[in-house]
């Protein structure tokens, strides 16, 4: 029986819903009566930070990447079962759609091209919106989506990989998993991606693998770290390499060399978390239950709204917005709502 919270998704999403083998009935992981307090004052505090053009961004670093911090909230507000229109919070994703939808140009490019890592903003966002696509099949998404992905196509460089650039030249794994989830998002909702970029992608991706510790490096022949390694074994798994060994033995890496507080430590869990939850198992358990009691005890909360200080990232600055969106977003996983992070 399917609670009646979800009846009201877009009937796509109940299917993949059904068919995944980490559906709500099987996963025993669950969010609590305290964790649904703190997502849901988490979104009211986001809703209060949106911008009157629909973006989101309060700090001066988030402010000059409003794309991409407004693709982080969408998937926040997308991950706790809000659509546009749809759920208490369904002005506020129109609002922030639309500003993404405006903020694309007629090539495909989003975001501000004077911003020397402008594809990064351009994959987070392109994410969001085809996730919004797949679950509203909105005719006023697609033929910005349909440009969007075919730039994305178009800069993929020879070794299969991404930079921040829409050229053709190099390529990181930190670029590459945005353009590659992007890519993923899109196929899911029906649009036409070309299998041999998927499978291009994945040999670059593996191209970075570290053989002797199990993780995966920034580029190759570069040493391995938890959030490289996150991002590329989420990679692998949206192009269907569930089982992959590289994935199990990325899995493990994650495993062991997880930490409180880190550089990267939003960004690194940003990927680690539907990484591991795709893992499933003692895996996932494990990763949720501390992770969780982590965020809950860095948490503030005054009345109705809760957010998180930008403390567990230690030596570079992060905003509010964007830590507030991720944590928010990696707690609500246990509901199920995103389809991209069904197998």
């Amino acid at each position: 029986m399917i609670p009646s919270v979800f009846i009201r998704v877009h009937p796509w999403l109940i299917c993949v819903f059904l068919l995944s083998p980490l559906a709500h009935a099987s996963d025993p992981i669950r969010v609590d009566e305290k964790t649904d307090a703190v997502i849901k004052g988490a979104l009211r505090w986001l809703a209060s930070k949106q911008l009157p053009s629909g973006a989101w961004g309060s700090s001066e670093d988030e402010l000059r990447h409003p794309t991409a911090i407004t693709g982080y909230v969408l998937m926040a507000f997308l991950a706790s079962g809000n659509l546009p229109g749809e759920g208490e919070f369904g002005k506020n994703v129109t609002a922030g759609m639309q500003y993404l939808l405006d903020s694309t140009a007629p090539d495909g490019l989003i975001g501000n091209r004077n911003n020397g890592q402008y594809m990064y903003g351009h994959g987070v966002a392109s994410i969001a919106l085809a996730e919004l696509y797949g679950q509203t099949r909105s005719p006023s998404i697609r033929p910005k989506l349909e440009r969007v992905i075919k730039i994305i196509v178009a800069s993929q460089n020879s070794e299969g990989g991404w930079r921040y650039r829409p050229i053709a030249r190099d390529a990181d794994i930190s670029v590459t998993v945005l353009q590659v989830v992007a890519l993923r998002a899109a196929k899911n909702a029906g649009l036409d991606v070309p299998q041999a970029t998927l499978d291009n992608a994945v040999k670059y991706v593996k191209s970075c693998f570290h053989a002797a510790s199990g993780g995966f490096g920034y580029q190759r022949s570069r040493e391995p770290g938890f959030a490289r390694t996150a991002a590329a074994i989420y990679s692998l798994q949206v192009c269907g390499l569930y089982d992959d060994e590289m994935v199990k033995r990325g899995a493990e890496y994650l495993t062991k060399n997880s930490k409180d507080r880190d550089q990267w430590f939003t960004y690194g869990n940003f990927y680690a978390a539907p990484a591991l939850y795709m893992v499933g198992g003692e895996t996932w358990r494990q990763y949720y239950t501390e992770i969780k009691d982590l965020l809950l005890k860095n948490i503030t909360t005054k009345g109705e709204i809760s957010f998180w200080e930008p403390k567990l990232d230690q030596g570079r600055p992060v905003g509010q917005v964007y830590c507030t969106a991720v944590y928010a977003k990696i707690l609500s996983m246990p509901y199920h709502y995103l389809p991209l992070y069904q197998r």
